[in-house]
């Protein structure tokens, strides 16, 4: 059974990097992406479901960006889940997600709808 069908993510809008002897274990929020380091990376929360379930959903989705090679790491960010990926593998791993059937969420500027 296919557990990512119905699936949502949602990227957070922050980047991060790896906490200083915590790699792969913690992250931490820096103010501006700096161009010039590979170590920044992208956060994307699962929005449904919760709980066991949500760890399932997010290790299913690991193991489906490390068959084509991205590397990716589960860890708790905010009090929540979250799977992190190196900024340079975002768009592989955007295509990965919506391939498999997760679906992306995307945040829309009121001013773009409503420009008036």
């Amino acid at each position: 059974m296919n557990t990512n069908h119905f699936s949502v993510v949602h990227r957070l809008p922050q980047s991060y990097r790896w906490l200083s002897g915590f790699a792969g274990i913690k992250v931490e929020a820096i103010s501006l992406p700096a161009d010039e380091e590979d170590s920044n990376l992208v956060g994307l929360k699962l929005l449904s479901p919760e709980g066991d379930s949500a760890r399932q959903v997010l290790q299913s989705l690991n193991l489906s960006l490390r068959e084509i090679q991205v590397e990716s790491n589960i860890v708790e960010c905010e009090g929540e889940l979250c799977l992190f990926v190196k900024r340079d593998d975002e768009s592989a791993t955007m295509c990965r997600l919506k391939n498999i059937g997760t679906a992306i969420a995307e945040s829309v500027s009121v001013s773009a709808i409503y420009p008036f």
